[in-house]
């Protein structure tokens, strides 16, 4: 299976640089440190050092024994990335990016962010490193990420209203390219998934590639054998990208992506991508887009900020059309329900991105032998949702 893109950055047909010309010197000096790096095993021994240290790596696999009880005989098993310092797993990837960012001698970091997780993790590691993040976050993602919002700002981070659009993570990763755009020599821009131009996508996979190796050695530690499936959400698709590569080359193992359907596929208030949408160019590279016939990126909808997004990184494309992984969608009432079905039984508040994959992997567990195991991402925690939930 190829999970090196191509030296044009492609995976398959998909992925790319399609950027105004000002960031082309940015992303070739960009390419070339991360060549550099990721060929240094110093930086990789830093990486995991401050990952064991910092982060609290690694994280545990669990037995959700309850939340599956009266409809599953299969065993369902969740990598608690919530469990993380900062709440999700955003903050593996957000590490190594100001690693990089370090040694390229860049000043400042700046972040776009949906549900706040990237956002918080990129001001918790300008925090540690000593750089100054500014972050562009949604005005709709601003009111109901409040929290979030008043995390970054106590870890020192500015954060920057967008008004523009349907002001959601579109419309905040469309400002951050333009300030990106604005101060190349002295500026990072840190993505927060595995979208955007080349060398993005491949480098926030290996960044995220942790929770996958890390899964798959402790499936086989305590069941003696790999999970018969892996289940993620998938939004721009850092998690589900990090989770899969661990199991990628075992052809024994399904790969599932959840997206976000939101009110339903067929009522056109989706962030399913992969499911509804068609190919297209969007922030800088070739994947599937949400867009109208004449190629407008058309509105989105989700419940789940995280997921609230009309694109999808150029790998999950490639997968999909592959048929290494397979990508279903869930609705909003859907993910609400095992949101509060995974809290009342087991004692852990999910994302509500997690919560997503949690109702799939409820509705396949079901379908699967007692000597199976499912294993799902659970890929942050949801205290960021409450207020948002206690709302509705």
């Amino acid at each position: 299976m190829r999970m090196r893109p191509s030296a044009a950055g492609y995976f398959g047909e998909f992925g790319g640089k399609f950027v105004p010309e000002v960031l082309v010197a940015a992303l070739a000096e960009l390419e070339r440190e991360v060549d550099r790096a990721f060929a240094d095993p110093a930086f990789w021994n830093e990486y995991a050092s401050v990952l064991a240290e910092f982060v609290g790596r690694p994280s545990p696999i669990y037995r959700a024994e309850r939340f599956t009880a009266e409809v599953s005989p299969a065993t369902l098993v969740l990598k608690r990335e919530d469990l993380n310092h900062t709440g999700a797993h955003k903050i593996n990837n957000t590490v190594g990016q100001a690693l990089l960012a370090r040694r390229m001698g860049k000043k400042r970091l700046i972040a776009e962010t949906g549900a706040g997780q990237h956002g918080v993790a990129t001001a918790t590691v300008g925090a540690k490193f000593g750089i100054p993040v500014d972050v562009y976050m949604g005005a709709v993602d601003v009111e109901r990420q409040a929290l979030n919002v008043y995390i970054m700002e106590l870890f020192g981070a500015t954060v920057h209203a967008v008004h523009g659009g349907t002001q959601t993570l579109k419309d905040a990763t469309s400002e951050a390219f333009r300030q990106w755009a604005a101060r190349v020599d002295d500026t990072f821009y840190v993505i927060g998934s595995v979208v955007g131009a080349h060398p993005y996508p491949f480098m926030v996979r290996e960044f995220q590639k942790v929770i996958g190796t890390e899964a798959r050695a402790q499936c086989l530690e305590r069941f003696g054998k790999l999970p018969s499936d892996v289940i993620a959400c998938v939004g721009g698709g850092s998690n589900a990208a990090g989770i899969f590569a661990g199991f990628i080359d075992d052809a024994g193992v399904k790969l599932w992506g959840v997206e976000a359907a939101g009110d339903g596929i067929e009522t056109k208030r989706t962030a399913a991508s992969l499911n509804a949408g068609t190919v297209g160019v969007l922030h800088g590279s070739r994947s599937y887009v949400l867009q109208t016939a004449d190629g407008q990126v058309r509105e989105t909808h989700s419940i789940s900020a995280g997921l609230d997004y009309p694109g999808v990184g150029p790998e999950h494309a490639y997968l999909k059309e592959s048929g290494r992984a397979s990508y279903v969608s869930v609705t909003d009432a859907e993910a609400l329900e095992a949101f509060f079905d995974l809290a009342k039984t087991e004692g852990i508040i999910p994302a509500l991105e997690a919560a997503h994959a949690l109702a799939f992997a409820r509705r396949l567990a079901a379908e699967r032998g007692p000597d199976d195991v499912v294993l799902v991402n659970l890929s942050g925690r949801g205290d960021k949702d409450i207020n948002q939930i206690r709302a509705l």
